[in-house]
């Protein structure tokens, strides 16, 4: 089986637009959780989320072509321009064995929200020609292959929050298969619209936190009361281990194991055996090494945190046997389908640098969630493994490790 390895990464959310200021904003425990701006929250029980600011989508493509897009795409194509870049790939490389692996759980939302508002009140002649190509998932994939003339595998994961791992591992099966000699793994998302936040606060989903925005979303504490709402977008370049070495690329590890399962149980609630055979299956491909941290999929849910938790301990055989953990979903909010991308570019920039972001808000500990969460302040680590997990509605689950080189 061909090796597979990250030679590029880059991100965007609401600590940072870009890879280096928002994981420093990350490690130092920085929130970019606030009262939303995108729409008037006035009249919704929700009123919090973690939006991303000052951002200018025509700086990423040109400003007639905005229109074609929705948010979800302008942000992809700017983590896709920053995962090009850093991975300083050759002019004469075969693009049509380079490929996209896109991602996003609910893509164009709103488009989807403002024009069916435009046909109830002004009628379906009004709806914009750009309305369904700026709404697909795929066509993420779509945009960020035009921008950058990739001609190999085109694939969309739109598998909710665990799609950007999904996304990952579906592009490191094309390389391991011959399917392609590298791919641009891109995750986005943004959702944070009336119909979304009004959607999810409807399931009692969120946190209702909103006179404290900076400590509603508290992974794995006792007053834990719900996920808050993020929007951003991830991207990897993945090779050929190879290939890469051959062009002396920086690499920022190897993918060594990735699992997938699904609940078979509910639609919304998540399990613990779900959970846990994916983390069991990446585990093994993995050849079960000594695994140094673990980035949590961590919602600030009452069930997900019990449950990943539970999960954890069961794979490592017990709470003395577990490694760290922490979830970066107290700065910047749960990102949804681009969470698992975001997640991986941070754990794979905290191998780099030898840090473990920490757990915000964690200040009151809870029995269900009695592990090393890495509370309130990043820790200095020597990481050589380290696993990413992500779990969606629907019973679908993603969990991805990669090992220093």
């Amino acid at each position: 089986m061909r090796r597979v390895v990250v030679t590029g990464i880059g991100m965007i959310n609401a600590v940072g637009n870009d890879k280096e200021s928002a994981f420093k904003a990350i490690c130092d425990g920085e929130c970019g959780i606030d009262t939303i701006s995108i729409f008037d929250p006035e009249k919704y029980s929700v009123k919090i989320a973690g939006e991303v600011k000052n951002f200018d989508p025509s700086t990423v493509m040109e400003a007639k072509e905005v229109k074609k897009g929705d948010r979800f795409i302008h942000l992809g194509l700017k983590a896709a321009q920053e995962a090009i870049a850093d991975a300083k790939l050759p002019e004469d490389i075969d693009k049509e064995r380079f490929g996209v692996s896109a991602a996003s759980g609910i893509g164009g939302l709103p488009a989807i929200e403002k024009n069916s508002i435009i046909i109830e009140t002004r009628g379906p002649r009004r709806i914009s020609p750009f309305f369904i190509p700026s709404a697909l998932v795929n066509m993420l994939g779509g945009f960020v292959s035009i921008a950058h003339g990739l001609k190999g595998p085109n694939l969309s994961a739109v598998t909710a929050c665990a799609a950007g791992t999904h996304s990952i591992a579906e592009a490191a099966k094309t390389i391991m298969c011959n399917g392609a000699e590298r791919m641009l793994v891109v995750s986005a998302e943004s959702a944070v619209t009336g119909a979304g936040v009004g959607g999810f606060a409807a399931m009692k989903a969120l946190s209702t936190r909103n006179d404290e925005p900076k400590k509603a979303s508290r992974p794995f504490d006792a007053d834990r009361g719900g996920f808050v709402m993020g929007e951003g977008a991830a991207a990897l370049v993945i090779e050929e281990y190879e290939s890469a070495k051959a062009r002396g690329a920086d690499i920022y590890g190897e993918i060594i194991g990735f699992g997938e399962s699904g609940d078979a149980s509910h639609i919304t609630t998540p399990s613990l055996d779900g959970p846990a055979r994916a983390m069991k299956a990446a585990y093994k491909m993995a050849g079960e090494p000594k695994v140094d941290y673990i980035n949590a999929h961590g919602t600030s849910t009452a069930i997900n945190d019990k449950n990943e938790t539970a999960a954890i301990k069961e794979l490592f055989g017990g709470k003395d046997n577990c490694p760290p953990v922490s979830s970066i979903k107290g700065q910047i909010g749960h990102c949804l389908g681009a969470a698992g991308g975001i997640e991986a570019v941070i754990s794979l920039m905290a191998m780099r640098d030898g840090i473990i972001p920490p757990t915000i808000n964690y200040t009151t500990p809870d029995p269900d969630c009695d592990l090393d969460y890495v509370p309130n302040e990043a820790r200095k680590a020597d990481l050589s493994v380290v696993m990413s997990n992500s779990f969606g509605f629907g019973g679908t689950n993603g969990v991805v490790i990669f090992k220093k080189i």
